[in-house]
């Protein structure tokens, strides 16, 4: 059995360990990283999801909105983001319009709007999004420092409306006062419950705090597609640990931890290395179970399909451009009350009917995915993903997945003029270019405990006002009770979505906690 030391170890090589290891690295420090997969990158990874054809998807992340140009800057990272112009088309569920919103047109959204019967809500949408951008602007800039206070954010916000709505009572209150028509208030609680099991006026208030993860980014809430997908972020990321003087290992599973020493198979072999401090960026709920702790709650709530496709399906309403409706996010099946039935099927152990999902299409944005022949033949991707699927309807098994997957393509299928499975490609073996993951999929392969993205229950970005910060890993939000070892992944206190905030928090504290 080898024995070495090092200044710090980071277990997990997804995108915020790789962050935490460029960090501690540039500073001079000795760095072992732990990843147990046989590649980097974690969820934040491209691959050829359907052998032979030509196209590399971002397998299960897909847009960045919360990555802080400091991060971006800091590392030297060379990725490069892409704005749509377009946020979002909604068909309403029957029907034969849809809700476009266009960021580069006020007057054909407003119209857009009043063809499906909601002229009335444009003024009270767009004072909802106005106060929503005002807590983004005050919100942001905090992330990259140590946590703020809640009377701070209260101070800095300004506005004691807004925080009352949004960060004290249920988000359905404020979606309910602010808009009357039932496809309008969907589309904005949407951004509530991505991979949030809940509902408009749950008492916890996590889909408050999911809404507001998805508004604050950049201070402007825009999500953005990295040009070659979710893998060129991950591989800036690994470039830059690399080229720090970082030790990045694939193909170790870490067996045991404590404090600062950590024991992992190195394929046939049982390695112990020993370090003045553990950065742990993989599930806070591995953590319990390597310390014989009971795990706390996480429960994912999606399934994801992506999809390889001859060409953009066509749409029931006559005068929209599919290249408009699918250049933002395509909602199906997600109205207001579609969204509290879903809710209540799954509450009753009925996966929902119809599936409410939600489309993103990256090839429009950045064709640069595909290959010359797939980009010549109009060939687009589409990246399906659930809302109101708890992972405890999910139990595993291909049938099952199957089945799953039916349920998203029909209900994807039902707001459209022709099915989806009409537009599908194939791969070199024949098969319909269709992949989909469950949450158990994502627990399976990712380590991601009931399949969740953000491998626990969402937690407001700042302290209390009489909650201890006396140490930098309290300071910084990625405390574990033991002083030898921080949290480094999405399960820290800001670390949820790809932004590198995790790691780079963790990073920030173990450098105070070295040099105090």
């Amino acid at each position: 059995m080898s024995r070495t030391r090092y200044d710090a170890i980071v277990v997990g090589g997804g995108h915020n360990g790789l962050t935490a290891a460029a960090y501690l690295a540039r500073a001079g420090r000795s760095v072992l990283l732990l990843e147990r997969q046989d590649h980097l990158g974690g969820a934040s990874v491209s691959a050829e999801a359907f052998a032979g054809t030509g196209a590399r998807l971002s397998r299960y992340s897909y847009l960045v909105s919360l990555l802080p140009q400091q991060i971006i800057d800091d590392l030297g990272l060379r990725i490069t983001l892409k704005r749509r112009r377009f946020a979002s088309y909604t068909p309403v569920p029957g029907g034969d319009h849809g809700l476009l919103v266009d960021h580069g047109d006020r007057a054909a959204t407003a119209a857009s709007f009043a063809a499906v019967g909601a002229a009335g809500d444009v003024t009270g949408w767009e004072e909802f999004y106005s106060r929503a951008g005002r807590m983004a602007q005050a919100l942001w800039p905090t992330v990259t420092g140590p946590l703020p206070r809640q009377s701070d954010v209260a101070e800095s916000i300004g506005d004691e409306a807004i925080v009352r709505d949004f960060l004290r009572r249920p988000l359905g209150e404020v979606i309910e006062s602010s808009v009357r028509d039932d496809l309008v208030r969907g589309v904005i609680l949407t951004d509530g419950l991505i991979s949030t099991f809940a509902q408009a006026h749950g008492a916890d208030l996590q889909q408050n705090i999911c809404f507001l993860y998805h508004v604050i980014g950049g201070g402007t809430g825009d999500w953005d597609v990295p040009v070659g997908g979710m893998g060129e972020v991950s591989g800036a990321l690994e470039r830059a640990a690399r080229d720090a003087g970082a030790e990045l290992r694939t193909g170790c599973e870490v067996t045991g931890l404590d404090g600062g020493t950590v024991r992992w198979r190195d394929r046939d072999d049982e390695v112990v290395a020993d370090s003045d401090i553990v950065l742990w960026a993989a599930a806070p709920a591995v953590l319990d179970g390597l310390r014989d702790r009971t795990p706390g709650p996480a429960e994912g709530a999606q399934v994801k399909v992506n999809l390889l496709l001859r060409r953009l399906p066509r749409l029931r309403e006559a005068g929209i451009d599919p290249a408009a409706a699918f250049g933002g996010t395509f909602h199906i099946n997600e109205t207001y009350s579609g969204l509290e039935t879903a809710y209540q099927q799954a509450v009753s152990g009925e996966v929902p009917s119809p599936m409410p999902a939600e489309i993103y299409c990256h090839s429009l944005t950045d064709p640069s995915i595909l290959s010359p022949a797939l980009q010549e033949s109009g060939a687009q991707t589409l990246t399906v993903f659930s809302l109101q699927t708890p992972d405890r309807l999910i139990h595993g098994g291909d049938d099952e997945r199957a089945r799953l997957q039916r349920a998203v393509l029909d209900s994807l299928s039902s707001v459209l003029a022709e099915p989806i499975d009409d537009v599908l490609l194939t791969d070199a073996a024949g098969d319909p270019c269709v992949e989909t993951k469950t949450t158990r999929d994502l627990q399976d392969a990712l380590r991601m405990p009931g399949g969740n993205i953000f491998h626990g229950p969402l937690s407001w970005p700042w302290a209390s006002d009489d909650e201890a910060l006396d140490s930098p890993a309290q300071r910084w939000g990625v405390a574990t009770g033991d002083p030898a070892i921080l949290l480094a992944g999405a399960g820290s206190r800001r670390g949820g979505g790809v932004s590198g905030l995790g790691g780079y928090h963790a990073a920030r504290a173990a450098l105070e906690i070295a040099d105090p």
